[in-house]
């Protein structure tokens, strides 16, 4: 596991208490705080809700260079259009969710090393349920949003865009239906289930199945990229050498 620490929060840009709240003033120093407590990773929470203002494009730069020149990360929770472009100006190194991504930022995604972690499964479980709702402003926009994800999602790996698994979903471990929507939005069948594994491990900076590296592997009768749903049966699961199954 690499944790990214307690999720950083400006006022009015998250549930309050659910991370740490912190000013805009001091959100630098905290991302280094955090950074430096967890595995160097820190996650600002960009945007929130549709009709008010994300996160300045300025703080937010100064927060990734700031975590950068301490040899940390920066992931950032994004699901406005303004906050998906000000985050990718300010070259976070990982894209949560980016609904309402511009696709003309892809580009640039892929040239600075921006990975585009969409959790397809957990917009994915709720749209019907938004379909059913009372037309309103906000129906609209996340409806808007969820109908650009799929085709993003496909531009991005196409684009060469590190396109990787999560679910940002409970109860967590459910990320074979995160490689299922993977692979409905144009992944090959391999390319999706290493976004949920060895692909995933290679970005995070840990080794895969190489002498001296831990022995960590999940084995399976039949293969998964030939039938996705083997990933819900194991046959074996190793874990720092231990066998688990």
């Amino acid at each position: 596991m690499r944790s990214a620490g307690r999720w950083l929060a400006t006022p009015g840009r998250f549930f309050p208490g659910f991370g740490r709240d912190v000013t805009e003033a001091d959100l630098v120093r905290a991302a280094v705080e955090e950074a430096k407590a967890s595995s160097g990773w820190c996650k600002v929470v960009v945007d929130w809700k549709y009709d008010e203002p994300a996160l300045p494009e300025e703080v937010l730069t100064s927060v990734v260079q700031a975590v950068h020149a301490v040899g940390g990360r920066v992931a950032a929770h994004c699901q406005t259009a303004d906050g998906s472009r000000r985050a990718v100006h300010a070259g976070v190194d990982s894209l949560e969710h980016g609904m309402h991504l511009d696709p003309g930022l892809i580009d640039q995604m892929a040239s600075q090393g921006t990975a585009f972690v969409p959790t397809l499964s957990v917009f994915g479980a709720g749209a019907d349920r938004r379909r059913a709702e009372e037309p309103s402003a906000r129906r609209d926009w996340w409806l808007a949003g969820w109908e650009g994800m799929l085709p993003n999602v496909r531009a991005a790996y196409e684009a060469g865009v590190t396109v990787l698994a999560g679910t940002d979903s409970f109860p967590c471990g459910r990320v074979m239906s995160e490689v299922e929507w993977l692979v409905r939005a144009g992944l090959s069948a391999e390319a999706a289930l290493g976004a949920a594994s060895w692909a995933a491990r290679a970005w995070l900076g840990l080794p895969g199945l190489v002498d001296g590296g831990p022995a960590d592997l999940v084995a399976y009768d039949t293969d998964p990229t030939l039938d996705s749903s083997a990933l819900a049966h194991p046959s074996r699961i190793i874990l720092r050498g231990r066998v688990i199954i």
